[in-house]
């Protein structure tokens, strides 16, 4: 019995370690955030709370119902009176309440549109710079045989006499050199990844890799549209909503009215044994008057805070353009670098660094003078790759700055 358990965790467990690794694109980042980040998840629970405040907005109060009893006296008759009153509104308050909460339900979905933007942002950033990190680790590993053949011929010739046994260990020991660059960047992949699994909704010890190189770079023109960005539209409807938050106040100015019914009977003793019954219905109405609150404090905060979200939309529009151009302008200036770096630099190294090997096998050159143009191939084209990345890390806040991967639906207008 207890070797079937243990065989049957045995398998649990295998099958566990070898579920299948999850391979993503940088393209797949985006849906997958949306889809699966946690804090989104709880972000749209404010969307249901504010569609159960909506739920509860714009009604009439509850009605009240009332018993009052009088014992008869010399003065009056004995009373069993029954009351229903009702408070309703003389301005358009239930329709404001009703329209601010359908506006807040508005900014809500906003904010969650909002906070997919930056998250999106985040995961695509940290996926960018681990492709990125792939990207030299492979050119890592291309120099690592360049350096290992080269440290093989100089060996070689060591011992046949021909080189000096310094230039042999000189060479294994930049050959170890990048052995170790190769690993600190795995070592910096794996940080990434394990910063990046949190927000896919994946447990720290699930399989995850990234597939696919960076894309190509094209640099986009100038008027992007961004007034679909999501925090943008929020800052639109807090304004519309501010408006509304002042009629609202407005229409306060006036309480409730509070209207009701009375009906019952009426009793009392007559001179001798007769008793007198008669029957009293009624109706009441109570209004209060705006005498010395007018509710002016409220309008005048109200009135402030719409002037304030006003001023801090056009801020923010100000605040995009400017994000979105120096992301645009960055974009080039890595865009150029690359460029030149390998169309211009890298093919001049590298036919210098082949004619210095050529050079060294026939004795015309020394092995310092190959180690140092393989260092300079090498930092050339790590630079490339380097522009390559803060190309895509540029484009991603351009993205940002639009809100390319997730707009929001213009904000109605107010009703007037």
């Amino acid at each position: 019995m207890l070797r079937s358990i243990s065989l049957t965790i045995s398998l649990f467990l295998a099958a566990v370690s070898s579920a299948p690794a999850l391979t993503l694109s940088l393209s797949d980042i985006g849906p997958r955030v949306r889809a699966a980040h946690p804090s989104l998840k709880a972000a749209r629970m404010a969307v249901e709370e504010a569609r159960g405040r909506q739920l509860g907005a714009g009604r009439l109060s509850n009605p009240t119902v009332g018993l009052d009893s009088r014992n008869e006296t010399y003065l009056s008759p004995g009373e069993v009176m029954f009351s229903l009153d009702q408070s309703f509104p003389i301005t358009k308050r239930l329709r404001l309440e009703k329209q601010l909460t359908a506006q807040l339900v508005t900014a809500a979905e906003l904010e969650v549109k909002d906070a997919e933007r930056r998250l999106i942002s985040e995961a695509q950033t940290l996926a960018v710079q681990i492709l990125a990190i792939e990207q030299q680790r492979s050119l890592r590993q291309q120099q690592t045989e360049l350096a290992t053949k080269l440290s093989e011929f100089v060996t070689g010739r060591a011992k046949a006499g021909e080189l000096s046994a310094l230039d042999a260990a000189q060479a294994q020991v930049d050959a170890q050199r990048l052995i170790v660059e190769a690993r600190k960047l795995e070592g910096e992949s794996r940080s990434l990844l394990g910063t990046l699994k949190p927000m896919l909704n994946l447990d720290p010890d699930d399989a995850l890799s990234l597939s696919g190189k960076l894309p190509e770079m094209n640099v986009p023109g100038k008027g992007a549209n961004w007034v679909l960005r999501a925090d943008y539209q929020l800052a639109e409807a807090k304004v519309i909503a501010s408006q509304t938050d002042i009629g609202l106040a407005k229409a306060n100015k006036w309480q409730d009215v509070s209207a009701g019914i009375f009906a019952g009977p009426e009793t009392q003793n007559a001179p001798g044994d007769d008793r007198r019954t008669n029957g009293v219905i009624g109706f009441r109405i109570s209004l209060p008057l705006p005498f010395w609150n007018k509710n002016e404090g409220q309008v005048a905060e109200k009135t402030a805070a719409a002037e304030r979200v006003r001023l801090e939309q056009a801020a923010l529009g100000k605040q995009i353009r400017s994000d979105a151009e120096n992301a645009r302008k960055d974009m080039q200036m890595s865009h150029d670098l690359a460029r030149e770096t390998r169309d211009k630099l890298l093919p001049l190294v590298i036919e210098q660094t082949g004619k210095l090997e050529k050079a060294y096998e026939s004795g015309q050159a020394d092995l310092l003078t190959i180690l140092r143009a393989r260092e300079q191939r090498l930092a050339l084209e790590a630079a490339a790759l380097d522009a390559v990345r803060d190309f895509h890390l540029a484009r991603i806040r351009y993205e940002t700055a639009i809100g390319k991967h997730a707009p929001a639906t213009p904000a109605p207008k107010p009703v007037r």
